[in-house]
């Protein structure tokens, strides 16, 4: 300040350092189909949307798939039910036109344990199939966005074998290779099947093909889980593709003729129309409702407004249920039918539920501890029954690709019983908490330290640096995110010439700061030792 006039003069001074916020460490970024993509008429497709509640991902994304089954002829260790002494299953039509697709069911699963705010990336609706493609084109737009710390895409599972390894290994260099501020989270393709499957085990060939890359940026989960996403309410005989098939069983169950008689005692009769309504169309249902209501006694003006088509939707979808209703009621082999659809449709892999397992933990307790022996809500039990001797294999390998097990214990439910990342075999970034602390560490300071960019390399900067580094890592400390006993056991954070740099560094206009910080590890293995000793008294 020049003084030219004989005054006083105020000159003000900070006296503390910048503070270091702590960056989010709870929101995941899911990447999937959505039954549409707009905001108000904008599109959103192949656009990350910040939502934090079913409701706000309703009004942006609309709701679910409508479910597609058929009802297949089957041998009797794979059939659902029996029917005339032959054996049938239900078969999902995954990726078809209104067939299966994961992340709607999903986005449940990730509220109901505890999810919050997240991202949605839409890459199609439901009129197409599950395209590798278009779910590695999802992945871009994140490079963009700065707060997703997690990336989920559900419906990767859906695809071939191959081609979804090949959007994992895409998941891998988006986060380990590109962003290195974000992990992702696996689902094992066929982790519904045992490992002495048959058809092959799922763990190794998810080993064997995902490669080495990138590995401590990701933590992978089996098996998949039963779940009650789905309620009885959500599937009726409208999810059976093949509707004849399903007529031609329900009339052989309830001994009905093919042809409609009026001889038919009463009860016959009332089954007999039941069946055969299933194959009413929804244009057939309105011209019966709208006939019904022209019979009605009402005026031309309450006619008119019930023809609306919202009326004679609500209408079509109210005679629907109570025809589920009845089918329910009169046919033992349906209602086996319709409980049979809702686990198969309720059986999913468990990463978006993981997704809302790490925002839980992280909240309540904070990104440095472990998100294991948690249980998982909305689980009834895991695909596949995993003992002991069975997880061996899984945690610790030769390979180092250690594999989270989902566990179902008495008394206790079903646990989250791992917390390793693929890179199992490292000593440095073998857990998932200690991946995770040191993004929330590295990304915090390194947009606290912006502030200093093109600040004069000298010992002031170097001080304020270190002060504000310290004071951030202390208050971690304090909340039991470092290992210590004292501050100084803690972390260390060194910086300045002759310590940290050279004359020429200083000459190039680095400045290099050296953090050391000692991370909580989890107790993973808990030994207590018993012997015995000599009587004393």
């Amino acid at each position: 300040m020049a003084m030219k006039t004989p005054g006083v003069y105020i000159v003000e001074k900070n006296a503390f350092p910048n503070s270091v916020v702590e960056v989010a460490t709870a929101v995941p970024a899911f990447i999937g189909y959505t039954e549409r993509a707009d905001n108000g008429g904008k599109p959103l497709a192949n656009k990350p949307w910040r939502i934090s509640s079913m409701a706000e991902y309703h009004q942006y994304f609309g709701f679910g798939p409508t479910p597609k089954l058929s009802i297949v002829a089957t041998t009797v260790d794979k059939a659902s039910f029996q029917a005339e002494d032959k054996y049938y299953a239900l078969q999902q039509q995954d990726g078809s036109v209104g067939g299966r697709f994961l992340l709607y069911y999903g986005m449940l699963h990730f509220f109901q344990n505890g999810g919050g705010p997240c991202y949605v990336v839409s890459v199609g609706g439901y009129d197409g199939e599950v395209e590798a493609d278009k779910l590695i084109a999802g992945i871009e737009p994140l490079v963009k966005e700065q707060e997703p710390t997690m990336v989920v895409i559900p419906d990767a599972v859906l695809l071939a074998k191959k081609n979804c390894i090949l959007v994992q290994q895409e998941m891998l260099q988006h986060c380990g290779g590109r962003m290195r501020s974000r992990i992702a989270i696996l689902d094992v393709w066929a982790g519904f099947r045992d490992r002495k499957d048959p058809a092959g085990d799922p763990v190794n060939d998810f080993r064997n093909d995902l490669g080495i890359n990138n590995l401590d940026f990701a933590a992978a989960y089996y098996p998949w889980v039963n779940t009650t996403v789905l309620q009885d309410k959500d599937v009726d005989y409208t999810a059976i593709v093949n509707g004849d098939t399903l007529i031609g069983l329900l009339m052989a169950e309830l001994a009905l003729p093919a042809d409609y008689a009026e001889s038919l005692p009463e009860r016959t009769k009332q089954q007999w129309k039941t069946v055969q309504a299933i194959k009413m169309s929804d244009d057939e249902w309105r011209a019966q409702i709208t006939a019904d209501i022209d019979q009605s006694e009402k005026t031309d003006e309450q006619k008119a407004k019930l023809r609306e088509e919202r009326a004679l939707r609500q209408a079509v979808e109210t005679h629907k249920a109570l025809l589920n209703k009845n089918l329910v009621v009169s046919s033992p082999l349906f209602k086996t039918l319709m409980g049979e659809a809702v686990n198969l449709l309720n059986l999913l892999p468990p990463s978006m539920a993981m997704a809302g397992v790490y925002t839980m933990v992280d909240n309540t307790r904070g990104v440095w501890k472990a998100p294991a022996n948690v249980s998982l809500n909305g689980v009834v039990s895991p695909a596949v029954t995993i003992s002991h001797e069975d997880q061996e294999d899984l945690n610790v390998t030769t390979q180092g690709k250690s594999i989270n097990a989902i566990r179902s214990f008495i008394g206790e439910g079903v646990l989250v019983w791992g917390a390793r990342t693929l890179d199992g075999n490292s000593l440095d970034w073998r857990y998932i908490n200690v991946r995770r602390t040191m993004i929330m560490l590295e990304e915090s300071c390194r947009l606290a330290a912006k502030a200093m960019v093109f600040e004069p390399n000298v010992a002031n900067t170097w001080v304020t640096i270190k002060s504000m580094i310290a004071n951030f890592l202390t208050g971690i400390w304090k909340r039991g995110g470092l290992a210590g006993a004292v501050p100084d056991d803690a972390f260390s954070v060194h910086v300045g010439l002759g310590e940290t740099m050279t004359p020429e560094d200083i000459l190039e206009g680095i400045l290099r700061v050296t953090v050391l910080v000692a991370i909580s590890r989890p107790a993973e293995f808990i030994e207590i030792t018993f012997q015995q000793q000599l009587q004393k008294s």
